[in-house]
C-alpha cells in the first residue's frame, strides 16, 4: 500500500502575494520604450554596398569603409553662415581623401578604374553617405564635382595643372553657373552673352542665378552664348574668377541650410586662355557633366530617405500611445513598410544605372532618368510620411525630420527636373520603339 503524501494548497493571501510580484516585474510600455531607447546606438549611415554587391566592386567596400568612418569621425560646426560652412565642410572632406572621388586619377584624383574618368557609383555612395548626415555637407561635396569636372573633361593641360589640384587639397572651391533667370530646363534659350575682342579675349554681359556655392566658390564655370543664332551649338564654357572686373555676387537663401546666389557679369573681361575647350563646345560640357552627375542626386535621396526611415523606425519603436508603442499599431507599421519597400526599390534603380554607366558603358541615358526620377520623388514621400509620424515633434524647428523635409524638396528640380525626366524616359521609349521597327 503506497503511502499518501500530503500537499499544502496555497492560501488566499499567498496567491495575492505571488500576483503582486508578476505585476511589480512585468514594466510597463512607457518605462520598455524609455529602457529601449537608453540601450540603442547612435544612427549611422547603412550603404548599398552592404546588401547589393553585385552592382560594386571591392574598391566600393574599401571606399564604403572610409564614408562611415568619416560619417563616424565628422561634427558639425555651429555655423550661422552657410558660406564659412561649406568652406569648413570642403575642408575637413579633403583632409580625409573623399573630394579625390570628383577628380578623375590621371589628375590626382581617386576615381579608381576610370582612369580619365570619374566612377559614378563610387559619388553616389558618397552622396549616400553625406545625404544622410547632412545635407549641407552633401552639397559642398557634389559642387566639388561640378566645379571640377569641366575642366577635367574639356580643359587644356594648363587650366588642369592650375586648378584641378586644388579641389583635391580643399584650397579650391567649386561652381556651375549655367541657369539663369529666364533659362532653366531650356538651356538653349540663355540670354548671357560672350563677345570676343579683337586680342582674342572675351567680354561677358548677363546673370546667372540659383548659382549653388555663389560668394564662396574660387572660379565659376560660366556657359555664354558666342554665337546666339546657333542656339545651343553657340554656347561657350569659360573658368570666370571672383576678382575679375565686372563681377558682382548677390547671395540670397532657400529653404535650406544652401549657399547661393546669383552672379551678374557686366563688360567682364576673361583672358581667352580661361576659355573651356573650343567655341560652341558649352552645351555638350555642360550636359556630359550634368549626365554624370545626375546619378549622384538620387544617391543623396538615398541617404535622406534612409535617415528618415531610421530616425521614424526609432520614435515609433519607443513612443507609446494608447499603452502600445505607435510601432505596433497598424496604419504606422503600414506607413513604415511602405517606405522601405520604396527606399529598396529606389537603391536597385540607382545602381543600376550606376552600374550601366561604369561598367557595361552602355546608353543609359533612360535608367538613369529613372534613378533620379524615382530616388528623389520616393524620398519626398518616404520623408514626408515618416515625419507625420513624428506628430508635432516633426516640425519643430532643429529636428532632424524638419531639416529633412526641407533638404530634400531640391532634389526634384536640379540637374534635371521631375518633369523632364519623365520627358527623357518617354523619348528613349519612343526611340527604342522607332529601332524595333527598323
Amino acid at each position: 500500500m503506497s503511502a499518501k503524501v500530503e500537499t499544502s494548497q496555497p492560501t488566499k493571501s499567498s496567491k495575492s502575494k505571488s500576483k503582486s510580484k508578476s505585476k511589480s516585474k512585468k514594466q510597463s510600455p512607457q518605462a520598455a520604450a524609455k529602457a529601449l531607447l537608453e540601450a540603442l546606438p547612435a544612427l549611422k549611415p547603412t550603404l548599398s554596398t552592404r546588401d547589393l554587391p553585385m552592382f560594386f566592386d571591392d574598391f566600393h567596400d574599401q571606399i564604403s569603409e572610409r564614408l562611415l568612418s568619416f560619417a563616424e569621425a565628422w561634427q558639425p560646426a555651429d555655423y550661422q553662415d552657410d558660406w564659412l560652412a561649406t568652406s569648413h565642410a570642403v575642408s575637413q572632406m579633403s583632409e580625409l581623401g573623399l573630394s579625390k572621388l570628383c577628380v578623375p586619377e590621371l589628375f590626382g584624383g581617386e576615381a579608381v578604374d576610370q582612369h580619365d574618368e570619374l566612377d559614378v557609383r563610387s559619388i553616389t555612395l558618397a552622396r549616400e553617405c553625406l545625404g544622410y548626415i547632412d545635407g549641407l555637407l552633401d552639397c559642398a561635396f557634389a559642387m566639388q564635382g561640378l566645379g571640377s569636372y569641366p575642366i577635367a573633361l574639356a580643359g587644356n593641360e594648363d587650366q588642369k595643372q592650375r586648378y584641378l589640384s586644388g579641389f583635391i587639397t580643399g584650397e579650391r572651391i567649386g561652381a556651375f553657373a549655367l541657369t539663369e533667370p529666364e533659362a532653366g530646363s531650356d538651356v538653349a534659350s540663355m540670354k548671357m552673352k560672350a563677345k570676343r575682342l579683337d586680342n582674342g579675349d572675351y567680354q561677358l554681359n548677363g546673370v546667372k542665378t540659383f548659382i549653388s556655392n555663389a560668394g564662396v566658390a574660387t572660379q565659376y564655370i560660366v556657359f555664354a552664348s558666342t554665337n546666339p543664332r546657333a542656339g545651343s551649338r553657340g554656347i561657350t564654357a569659360f573658368i570666370v574668377e571672383p576678382g575679375d572686373i565686372g563681377v558682382k555676387i548677390e547671395p540670397f537663401e532657400v529653404m535650406a541650410p544652401h549657399p547661393i546666389g546669383s552672379l551678374k557679369l557686366s563688360r567682364c573681361v576673361v583672358p581667352a586662355a580661361r576659355r573651356l575647350g573650343e567655341e560652341g563646345e558649352g552645351f555638350k560640357i555642360a550636359m556630359k557633366t550634368l549626365n554624370t552627375f545626375r546619378i549622384s542626386v538620387a544617391g543623396a535621396a538615398l541617404g535622406m530617405a534612409r535617415r528618415a526611415l531610421d530616425e521614424a523606425l526609432r520614435h515609433t519603436s519607443t513612443r507609446v500611445q494608447f499603452d502600445q508603442p505607435l510601432i505596433e499599431q497598424q496604419q504606422v507599421s503600414a506607413a513604415l513598410a511602405n517606405a522601405a519597400t520604396e527606399l529598396d526599390a529606389a537603391r536597385l534603380l540607382v545602381y543600376r544605372a550606376g552600374y550601366m554607366r561604369d561598367v557595361l558603358e552602355s546608353r543609359s541615358g533612360k535608367e538613369v532618368a529613372m534613378a533620379k526620377l524615382f530616388a528623389t520623388e520616393s524620398a519626398q514621400r518616404i520623408i514626408d510620411a515618416c515625419l507625420q509620424l513624428h506628430g508635432g515633434l516633426g516640425v519643430k524647428r532643429g529636428e532632424v525630420l524638419e531639416r529633412l523635409y526641407r533638404e530634400v524638396r531640391a532634389l526634384r528640380i536640379y540637374e534635371g527636373a521631375s518633369e523632364v525626366q519623365r520627358l527623357i524616359i518617354t523619348k528613349s521609349l519612343r526611340d527604342e520603339l522607332s529601332e524595333g521597327l527598323a
